[in-house]
């Protein structure tokens, strides 16, 4: 298939290191990927620290005894209540964390830009923990922040959700959890370019072969990972693969970016349609011209731009409005 890509971020794309097999990632051996990952993290070049936020990191317990840790930063003083963005971030639930020296200073600039607290939940990866692991992690930030909020700074009805690529299937999750166990209803549902639906059965699925960002062989390798023989099975629920969800009544509002040559575009699009028809407001974005993530690989493009301006726009509406 020809890409008809838009000339900036064909740009950045072209100059992305590629793993032998030709692509960004070769998720064929993910513990091998996780290693190259983080030799890269290594080599690039540590961020300032923002001096006007201040970090904490909470150690929520889970029923077994472990621990998860919940990264918050604070965009200046604590003597007000802000709202809240509990964050999941990118890597098909396989790969990063949290506490990744990219992710933290990508949350700090967030939480600054959108005058929030900015949790960044450092969820648990497949294959070592399968689905609906990640979810509960994500449930249990939430739920802890919602009950917690006076305890550091952050307003009780004005906590959001949000993810980016494996990200988006954990938010999703965990959204449907707190409706499914009557808690309290998060503000938003922030999905950009969200991992959904492990059937990989739609036309975009097929489509986006050869790009070398996320194909259909890293989502078939991620989603084998996060539900091992179950994926593409009949019964697989919702928790574990949301775009496996037929009831999404009662989610919050919801707002869904996603690329033109993405491998998540038709799933997205129709995960859309789904809350729609089910009394959802949603605002849905798809960018023509563009690849899965372009906003990470090509951040000073226009596009991008575009892009952010729209979704800050979105976030700073409905947590701060």
């Amino acid at each position: 298939m020809a890409y008809d890509i838009d000339p900036e971020l064909a740009a950045a794309l072209a100059a992305l290191p590629k793993a032998p097999n030709g692509a960004l990632l070769d998720l064929s051996d993910i513990p091998a990927c996780r290693a190259r990952v983080a030799a890269a993290e290594e080599w690039l070049p540590a961020p300032d620290a923002d001096p006007r936020v201040k970090t904490e990191t909470l150690r929520l317990a889970r029923a077994d005894g472990s621990l998860l840790d919940v990264l918050l930063f604070h965009p200046g003083d604590t003597d007000r209540a802000r709202p809240a963005l509990v964050y999941f971030h990118a890597g098909g639930q396989v790969l990063g964390s949290a506490h990744d020296r990219t992710a933290r200073a990508y949350a700090a600039d967030l939480a600054v830009r959108l005058d929030v607290v900015l949790a960044a939940v450092d969820y648990r990866l497949a294959p070592r923990t399968p689905a609906p692991g990640a979810a509960e992690d994500g449930h249990l930030a939430y739920t802890y922040l919602a009950a917690h909020a006076a305890r550091h700074g952050i307003d009780p009805d004005r906590i959001g959700l949000a993810g980016a690529s494996g990200g988006g299937a954990v938010a999703t999750a965990a959204a449907l959890m707190v409706r499914d166990r009557g808690e309290r209803r998060p503000r938003l549902l922030s999905l950009n370019y969200p991992m959904l639906d492990d059937r990989n059965e739609t036309r975009s699925s097929h489509e986006i072969v050869d790009l070398g960002v996320w194909d259909r062989r890293e989502n078939l390798y991620a989603w084998a990972a996060v539900l091992g023989e179950r994926a593409g099975a009949p019964d697989v629920h919702p928790y574990c693969a949301p775009g496996r969800a037929t009831d999404v009544a009662g989610l919050p509002d919801t707002f869904i970016a996603v690329a033109q040559f993405d491998v998540f575009r038709d799933e997205n699009i129709a995960f859309a349609q789904r809350l729609i028809a089910a009394g959802v407001p949603v605002d849905l974005h798809v960018y023509a011209h563009a690849y899965h993530s372009w906003d990470v690989f090509a951040p000073q493009s226009a596009l991008t731009r575009a892009f952010e301006q729209t979704w800050h726009a979105y976030l700073r509406r409905h947590l701060h409005g």
